[in-house]
C-alpha cells in the first residue's frame, strides 16, 4: 500500500513539473509604440526647476522618478479618439492607457453612449483595446460593441500605414 501512494506521488510530482514547463510565448511589442515621457526630461528654456546633477532640497526628490514612462500604442489611441469623437472626453490619461467620455449621441443616431476605453499593451492588436460601451439605460449589446471595437482597430491599421511603418 505504501509503494503505490509514493509511485502515486511521483506520478502527481511529474505531472505537475510537465505542467510547469508548458506556457505560452510572451506578446511581442510593436516597435512603433509611442513612448510618453513625464515632463522632466525637458530641455531647454522651457524646462523649470533644478539643472541635472542638483541635489534635491526636499524630502519629496525622493519620490519624484526621472524614469518615469509608458508605453501606449499610439495608432489604437488616436483612433479610439478619432472614430469616438462624437463623445465628449472627460478623462484621457496616457500614463495609464484609458479614456473615459461623457453622453454623446452618433451622427443619425437618436440614442445617447457612453464609453470607456483601455489600451493595455503597446502593440496594436485586440488583446490590446479593450471597450465598456453603454447607454442610459445600462450597457449595449456584444455585437455593437464588437463593432465599435473593430471600427477603432481598422482605423488604428489605416493611421499605420499611412505612417509607412506597415
Amino acid at each position: 500500500m505504501m509503494l503505490f501512494s509514493v509511485k502515486r506521488a511521483v506520478i502527481a510530482l511529474a505531472a505537475l513539473g510537465m505542467l510547469a514547463a508548458c506556457g505560452d510565448e510572451p506578446p511581442t511589442l510593436d516597435r512603433e509604440a509611442m513612448q510618453i515621457k513625464s515632463g522632466r526630461e525637458a530641455k531647454g528654456p522651457a524646462r523649470v526647476g533644478k539643472a541635472p546633477g542638483e541635489q534635491g532640497s526636499s524630502i519629496l526628490e525622493i519620490f519624484k522618478n526621472k524614469d518615469a514612462s509608458v508605453k501606449v500604442n499610439r495608432f489604437l489611441w488616436t483612433a479610439s479618439l478619432q472614430v469616438l469623437d462624437f463623445l465628449p472626453v472627460q478623462s484621457a490619461d496616457p500614463f495609464t492607457g484609458v479614456i473615459s467620455t461623457g453622453y454623446g449621441v452618433p451622427p443619425g443616431g437618436g440614442r445617447a453612449y457612453r464609453a470607456t476605453i483601455l489600451i493595455s499593451d503597446p502593440a496594436l492588436d485586440a488583446r490590446s483595446l479593450n471597450l465598456s460601451l453603454s447607454t442610459q439605460s445600462g450597457p449595449v449589446d456584444a455585437g455593437t460593441r464588437r463593432a465599435v471595437e473593430d471600427a477603432i482597430l481598422s482605423r488604428a491599421r489605416q493611421l499605420r500605414i499611412q505612417a509607412g511603418n506597415f
